[in-house]
């Protein structure tokens, strides 16, 4: 543990993260991602992908994320949130089955379920690791640009699961397709590093299978969040609302 800690160390001030907290105002109209915030990635014992004990970094995610969400539909601000969900009969290499549609494991957890009832709020099944082309209908449209385009954000706030997988994924596909221009007015990217987690499995206990890869948690979470730095998103601390300005959103 304490080894681990120590390259932790090291990597962040190698490939270190700049992180500010970010306030959100009337002055931008800003949506809320949430990225697979389900019981097959979030809730202990629900299923491969999940955690098996309480986890401090998938707890703290689930609750920022659920306390975001309640402050944008309290506002009526458009939310949309990404839920895993596959066909059994296609599998995703190299990950084990996991979240098979109409199942507990690619439904909200429990403090986010309560959205499914929202009328500000989008939600899309997708069965790929990135959300940007989950989205994509089968006559070429995709429903997250049309979100954007629809309601005229220029930033959207990206908070979920997992940091360095599908979080990374959607968010530096989203950047190529800003930077293609395919996503007017949509401007900024931001990544909420405490709104963000991902799976641990040390390498001790990867060693104990051939089937098993080690992914240290925190380490692969700084790397998630170094990654989406680089790609061009900004990451952030923290996230607070400015009430003086908030009546002029929307």
């Amino acid at each position: 543990m304490e080894m681990a800690s120590k390259t932790i160390d090291l990597l962040q001030d190698e490939l270190p993260v700049k992180q500010e907290p970010f306030i959100i105002s009337g002055d931008v109209k800003t949506g809320l991602v949430l990225v697979d915030i389900v019981n097959g990635f979030c809730t202990v014992g629900a299923g491969n992908m999940a955690p098996r004990f309480p986890d401090k970094q998938i707890s703290e995610m689930v609750d920022e994320s659920a306390r975001l969400a309640r402050a944008f539909c309290e506002r009526k601000w458009p939310v949309y949130g990404f839920l895993d969900s596959h066909d059994p009969n296609v599998p995703e290499h190299p990950y084990p089955p996991h979240c098979f549609a109409g199942t507990h494991e690619s439904k909200l957890v429990p403090a986010l379920q309560w959205l499914e009832n929202e009328s500000n709020v989008t939600l899309r099944c997708k069965d790929c690791i990135d959300g940007f082309l989950g989205s994509i209908e089968k006559d070429g449209s995709n429903v997250f640009v049309d979100w954007v385009k629809n309601n005229q954000i220029k930033a959207i706030l990206v908070v979920g699961i997992c940091t360095d997988i599908c979080v990374l994924d959607f968010v530096c596909s989203t950047l190529s397709a800003r930077n293609r221009r395919h996503l007017p007015p949509l401007e900024d990217v931001i990544v909420y590093s405490r709104g963000c987690a991902t799976y641990d499995i040390p390498v001790h206990v990867a060693r104990t299978s051939k089937d098993l890869i080690s992914h240290p948690q925190n380490l692969m979470h700084h790397i998630g969040l170094y990654m989406a730095q680089g790609r061009g998103a900004k990451v952030v601390s923290e996230v607070l609302f400015d009430q003086d300005k908030e009546k002029n959103h929307y």
